[in-house]
């Protein structure tokens, strides 16, 4: 070794280790000043011979991590590329790891800091002079979990550049590289990290899931699913499902593949419970989005809720986490016009499931799961013009809800809400919601103001002592009035004179 390229390992392992457990961010100034203290070179050579020091390596690790992460510390790792090359092949993991957010960190840098088309185009030479790219897959297929997640890191920041995508998504599928043929190569584990990849760089952008689309790449997720009777893989890729589901322009693309099928297919036919109510779940999320309407035709939105409601036969009568879920799911769908209007214009209408459960006082959780549902099929997460459904849908949610109260002591819409403004903050709250959407309804808001109690509750400025009871509470008020005023029937009636003042 030669001699510039030494440092005393017992004063790099003690310096490494008060640097890597700093607090803060750290500045440009910091990383020049423990380079300048302790070359870079230096402290490589150090690292590759680590095994000699005993922990030296954790301490250095994590220190060169922080250092990279700096503008100042990105800048120098072109310089150094035949290192990460050794790292990203290292037997050590840590080693691994580092060298994934090594050129994380140069991209990330690129990205943010030197926007210049110049600078872009150089990053991206570097990664393909060196054959970078298949490291880092290799490092997703046969790392730790630490290593896997540095390295996804690493090629979707890859591929947020526009230079970058012909790298990660290249035009013949007789590459190596085409995650479709590594996926067909690799163990169960290794597919469902390259499915996470995709799930990812999905969220990138809607060109990027464009790409995605036309590689076919979301069909990977159904056929994993369909081709195996391993319960954890298919709970896997319901997850990767659902962080797909968050993704705003995913009901573009998926209403092109087979995946409301493959929903509706495990809601209906899955043994295993835990399947059937994560799933449940995801449906709604995807049917939730508010672009949704746009891409995904009626059908789609009535398989779901054919398969939801299939199930309630035997989940009505019980208390359970499946029967929370499906409330949930039928809320989420509920949260858009579309799939409020269908779940009220089926025959019979899935929303009897949501009325039902939502006045039951014999099942905590399946009551306030079943409110904040119904709250969302009233409207109350819609704009203000979207509130109110078709005649039909309407016509069914007043007839649903006066047939619950008919067979209950409270007789009434109003004495339904009372009953659940008497009950625990968690109900309330719930309650709260669902009047702020029905009250956009004349016979509710009539119903509702007649009720003297009713108003007293909703005006009560210690009813609430938590934040979001204040403002669930206030918003209430606020819907009532609103709706008081759009009515100059109402409005003009001196027996509710005093209403307006008090809400």
């Amino acid at each position: 070794m030669e001699e510039e390229y030494y440092v005393d390992p017992a004063q790099l392992l003690q310096a490494a280790s008060d640097f890597a457990h700093r607090h803060g961010a750290l500045s440009d100034s910091s990383a020049q000043e423990f380079l300048a203290r302790f070359p870079l070179p230096a402290v490589i050579s150090a690292l590759q011979t680590s095994a000699d020091y005993p922990g030296l390596e954790s301490a250095v690790v994590p220190c060169l991590e922080r250092i990279f992460r700096t503008k100042y510390g990105a800048s120098l790792i072109p310089h150094f590329m035949p290192f990460v090359l050794v790292g990203l092949g290292a037997d050590s993991q840590n080693v691994r790891r580092l060298a994934c957010v090594t050129i994380h960190a140069s991209m990330f840098q690129v990205s943010c800091l030197l926007s210049e088309y110049t600078d872009r185009r150089i990053s991206i030479q570097l990664i393909c002079q060196y054959g970078v790219y298949p490291l880092l897959l290799n490092c997703l297929v046969d790392g730790d979990e630490q290593v896997a997640a540095a390295s996804t890191d690493a090629i979707k920041i890859l591929a947020s550049f526009p230079e970058g995508m012909g790298i990660v998504f290249p035009s013949s599928t007789n590459e190596p590289t085409h995650l479709e043929n590594l996926a067909r190569k690799c163990s169960p584990l290794a597919r469902v990290r390259i499915l996470a990849l995709i799930v990812k760089l999905f969220s990138i952008s809607s060109s990027v899931a464009s790409e995605i689309s036309k590689s076919n790449f979301l069909n990977l997720l159904e056929a994993e699913v369909r081709n195996t009777d391993d319960t954890l893989v298919i709970l896997s890729v319901l997850e990767l499902l659902s962080e797909l589901a968050e993704v705003q322009h995913s009901a573009e693309f998926v209403s092109r593949t087979s995946i409301f099928q493959l929903l509706c297919s495990i809601i209906s036919e899955a043994a295993e419970t835990v399947l059937r109510s994560r799933t449940m779940v995801i449906a709604g999320r995807f049917l939730s989005k508010e672009n949704a309407s746009v891409f995904i035709d009626d059908s789609s939105f009535t398989s779901v809720i054919s398969a939801i409601d299939g199930k309630f036969e035997f989940l009505e009568s019980q208390d359970s986490d499946e029967c929370e879920c499906a409330l949930e799911a039928l809320g989420q769908i509920g949260s858009s016009f579309q799939g409020a209007t269908i779940l009220l214009s089926t025959e019979p209408p899935a929303a009897r499931h949501v009325v039902d459960s939502a006045f039951d006082r014999q099942h905590h959780g399946k009551q306030l799961a079943a409110l904040h549902a119904l709250g969302n099929i009233t409207g109350e997460t819609r704009v203000e013009n979207n509130v109110v459904l078709n005649d039909t849908a309407e016509e069914n949610l007043k007839r649903l809800i006066y047939e619950k109260a008919s067979k209950t002591s409270k007789l009434t819409p109003s004495g339904l809400l009372l009953s659940i403004l008497q009950q625990d903050s968690e109900i309330r709250i719930a309650g709260y919601r669902l009047i702020t959407g029905l009250v956009a309804r004349p016979w509710c808001l009539l119903d509702l103001i007649s009720r003297s109690e009713i108003i007293s509750i909703l005006t009560d400025t210690y009813t609430e002592t938590t934040k979001i009871g204040m403002e669930s509470r206030h918003r209430c008020c606020e819907a009532i009035h609103r709706a008081f005023l759009s009515s100059s029937k109402l409005s003009s009636d001196p027996a509710f004179a005093d209403i307006a003042v008090k809400v």
